[in-house]
């Protein structure tokens, strides 16, 4: 079967939505329920066993490719690169990283300089704050980051539609 990363990946999401579907309804055939009369006549309501052991192997076969398809995509994750060299996979924990540090840049540039008069009974003065780094040169650095996602997500969408033969 031919298939990309994107498509990889949205065969796993696939697969991992059907075994939650699965495992959640496996609940409902666990008990079987019958109803045995005084005197000793049993009587099977619902017999459940069947349909639990299909959905126990069907849960089982989804598990199995879940397995084999995130093994690939970890591969492939693994062995593409992107221009610089990186893996998908080193770019994709380094995008991450700087999301954060972009994040926190972020959450810095919204304090600014103040300054309060405090007046307490025969010494009024002012109280003054200031920043201690250039505004510039953060919005410089959430910049250069902005550039360098923007490239590296570019690489590894180009990247994730290389096609690949997998087998299941």
């Amino acid at each position: 079967m031919k298939t990309n990363i994107t498509q990889l990946m949205n065969l796993i999401s696939e697969y991992e939505r059907q075994l939650q579907d699965v495992g959640y309804n496996i609940r409902t055939h666990v008990i079987n329920t019958s109803i045995v009369e005084l005197d000793g006549k049993t009587n099977i309501v619902e017999e459940n066993k069947e349909v639990f052991n299909d959905q126990l192997e069907v849960i089982e076969e989804l598990s199995n490719k879940i397995s084999l398809l995130k093994g690939i995509l970890y591969e492939k994750n693994n062995t593409f690169k992107l221009s610089d060299g990186r893996t998908i996979q080193t770019a994709i924990v380094e995008n991450t990283v700087l999301r954060r540090l972009k994040g926190i840049y972020e959450s810095i540039i919204v304090f600014r300089n103040s300054k309060k008069r405090v007046s307490e009974i025969n010494f009024p003065y002012f109280e003054c704050k200031e920043v201690n780094y250039d505004l510039n040169d953060i919005k410089s650095k959430i910049n250069e980051i902005d550039s360098k996602l923007q490239q590296t997500d570019f690489e590894i969408s180009k990247l994730n539609s290389l096609e690949f033969e997998i087998s299941l």
